[in-house]
């Protein structure tokens, strides 16, 4: 029994490691993180998941054991964080996600978003009162920065920031916003005379109102909301006083993208073991599918690129740590590992057959998932301009 009372947790080496030995290009640290994170998911997030998807019911409960684990801004320093390095981050990233891609995302708006932009841009005082509490998961936060006019061009946002004596007046929407309506802090972004700022918007605030997206097909087991900010009055030195231009917030995307890069491939890990598990138990025309060529042929396939992505995910995971990774490579990474995740999951879907569509198997919950995932943190076709933009040196925005 662990201190909690609960049974030790017995978790499942997955099936792809009978020929992708991760561990082996891994340090013994990174080994310990991802194995925590696994025995989390596992325990914790696997047990009510197909539930909690189907009732649309967010587990706000498992924030604060999140935060206990030590995933909440791992990969930051002080102020209670973890202080992991970037590949421990993604590990754990790629173990949370092949339980649910929102529980990833959770992790990713805390740490890679909201608690980054005040651990890069906040001042020592914005600091004290909130990287703590969050870390710990007792206090949650947001990132408001898409609007409902479109999330890939922030350039044209129609939020403002206006001075009114020494305070600061908000007035604008937000759409999309991960967390809001159960966060403290609202990390909102907006245009002011000297450009886009930052501001750090605790959620009671008279005028702040999040309003959770209904009539989801993905991530329904996470929180999404519209959020008006109808005449926020915020005290001068609310702002972030690090950032100045789309610098600030592209800067936490950055971060958040890492994360996908290793999330989605354990989204596409979980569909590659179902269809792996599946393939030896189903059997047709009198043996298991799995002994047929067509059904050898689409595995094979499957891992070829689940290696790829995760190989792709370590190769930037130690140029991140040596201070080396560019926006384009996180661009590479992030189009490639969620591309690849959905191609792998429609597979493993037809391995399944007709079962596949049901929540019997995590197939199809994480296929709708990854497409949310595909369109935030920019779109396929925004990471593709990013990436010729490097290679051409010319800008097809």
């Amino acid at each position: 029994m662990t201190a909690s009372g609960r049974p030790t947790p017995l978790v499942a080496t997955p099936l792809v490691d009978a020929v992708f030995d991760l561990d082996e290009l891994l340090t013994p640290e990174e080994v310990v993180w991802s194995r925590k994170a696994r025995a989390f998911a596992t325990n914790r997030i696997l047990p009510t998941i197909e539930q909690d998807f189907e009732d649309r019911f967010f587990r706000a409960e498992l924030v604060a054991e999140l935060g206990a684990a030590g995933f909440l801004g791992m990969h930051l320093e002080g102020y209670g964080c973890a202080g992991a390095s970037a590949v421990s981050y993604g590990l754990v990233c790629l173990e949370l996600e092949a339980a649910d891609s929102g529980w990833r995302t959770l992790v990713s708006v805390q740490g890679s978003l909201a608690m980054s932009a005040i651990h890069k841009y906040g001042s020592e005082d914005q600091k004290q009162r909130w990287l703590p509490g969050m870390a710990a998961g007792a206090l949650i936060g947001c990132f408001a920065l898409t609007e409902p006019t479109g999330g890939s061009d922030p350039a044209a946002m129609r939020t403002i920031a206006r001075r009114d004596g020494d305070d600061w007046v908000l007035t604008g929407t937000k759409r999309w916003i991960g967390l809001a309506s159960v966060a403290d802090v609202a990390v909102v972004w907006a245009q002011t005379d000297a450009g886009v700022r930052g501001f750090l918007v605790p959620t009671e605030t008279a005028g702040f109102t999040a309003t959770p997206i209904a009539g989801k097909l993905s991530m329904r087991a996470s929180i999404q909301c519209d959020v008006t900010l109808d005449g926020v009055r915020l005290p001068g030195d609310a702002v972030l006083p690090g950032a100045t231009g789309l610098s600030g917030p592209f800067g936490c995307l950055n971060e958040a993208r890492f994360g996908i890069v290793w999330g989605a491939m354990g989204a596409a890990r979980s569909c590659l073991d179902a269809a792996i598990g599946r393939s030896r138990s189903r059997e047709v025309f009198g043996r298991p599918i799995g002994a047929m060529q067509l059904t050898q042929a689409k595995l094979a396939d499957m891992l070829v690129e689940y290696e790829k992505g995760v190989l792709l995910a370590l190769h930037l995971g130690r140029l991140k740590k040596r201070g080396t990774l560019t926006p384009a490579q996180i661009s590479v990474g992030k189009l490639n590992s969620v591309r690849e995740a959905i191609r792998i999951a429609g597979l493993a879907r037809s391995i399944l057959g007709g079962d596949g569509v049901t929540n019997e198997f995590p197939v199809m919950r994480h296929l709708a998932n990854l497409e949310s995932v595909r369109t935030y943190e920019g779109t396929d076709e925004i990471h593709q301009l990013v990436i010729g933009r490097a290679l051409t040196g010319m800008t097809a925005f």
